[in-house]
């Protein structure tokens, strides 16, 4: 049976049409739901299996990139989330998604209504707008899997330099949950700008919570599940057979069938 996916819409998300469209592709069934929809209850939570909260500038990022959407959620819609969430519901938070998520505390630990890290400006002082390498660790995520090989995946944003305090980035580490990160050319973890281009601690590009279920990250899975969407695809020659975009939608979408 193919999952249903919420595809969460408010005033500034902008890339809700290509994650609508990486998961009918790889067999999903997505819904855009607006948080009013939510708000009066016209649409639930337990209607769907998949939670997805796109990229974009939701409420213009005021304040602070996601967080007024953050404040929704936690405001109206806790106990509906926490509900989701303990009925092994799945949620993605991609870049303002991302954003979303630790400014509701659903990452890094959970914590819904507390915050235990941030999406910080970019150390450039710009918005960056370019291709990344990433890889994926050995992580609590439950549809995911480390490995070697380096994806290439898009990042637009200008609040991504993943921070907690020396305390919580040890929990993060000890407790596995960090599931990307940016890499050099080397396919090593790296510091070095442009390559981590926020200068995240740890160069991290995305993490999950404790159960596994919660997945967000910086770059966009969802703008690279074509071949011809990369910038160099004329020049694959067979390097690249899959786009990368596609490991976690494929896999996010096979778990929540088992499941």
């Amino acid at each position: 049976m193919k999952p249903n996916v919420c595809i969460l819409r408010a005033d500034g998300i902008n890339c809700d049409w290509e994650l609508h469209y990486a998961f009918e592709k790889f067999g999903a069934v997505p819904e855009f739901v607006h948080i009013n929809q939510l708000r009066d209850k016209s649409k639930r939570l337990k209607e769907f299996q998949i939670l997805a909260l796109p990229g974009g500038f939701s409420y213009g990022d005021d304040i602070a990139s996601g967080k007024v959407l953050a404040v929704e959620l936690i405001s109206f819609l806790k106990d509906e989330l926490q509900k989701f969430i303990a009925k092994k519901g799945l949620v993605l938070g991609i870049c303002n998604g991302f954003q979303t998520l630790i400014r509701t505390g659903l990452l890094p630990f959970n914590n819904l209504g507390r915050m235990d890290a941030t999406l910080a400006p970019n150390e450039s002082g710009r918005f960056e707008c370019r291709w990344v390498k990433i890889k994926t660790e050995d992580s609590k995520c439950l549809f995911l899997s480390g490995s070697d090989q380096a994806l290439d995946l898009a990042v637009n944003h200008g609040e991504g330099k993943f921070f907690a305090n020396d305390t919580n980035l040890k929990k993060i580490e000890n407790q596995n949950l960090v599931v990307f990160r940016y890499v050099n050319e080397d396919g090593k973890p790296t510091q070095q700008y442009p390559q981590n281009p926020n200068s995240s601690l740890n160069a991290i590009a995305g993490v999950t919570d404790p159960t596994g279920r919660i997945l967000g990250l910086m770059p966009h899975p969802e703008k690279f599940v074509d071949n011809t969407q990369h910038p160099n695809w004329r020049r694959f020659k067979g390097q690249i057979l899959k786009p990368h975009g596609a490991l976690i939608f494929e896999n996010m979408i096979r778990f929540a069938k088992s499941s």
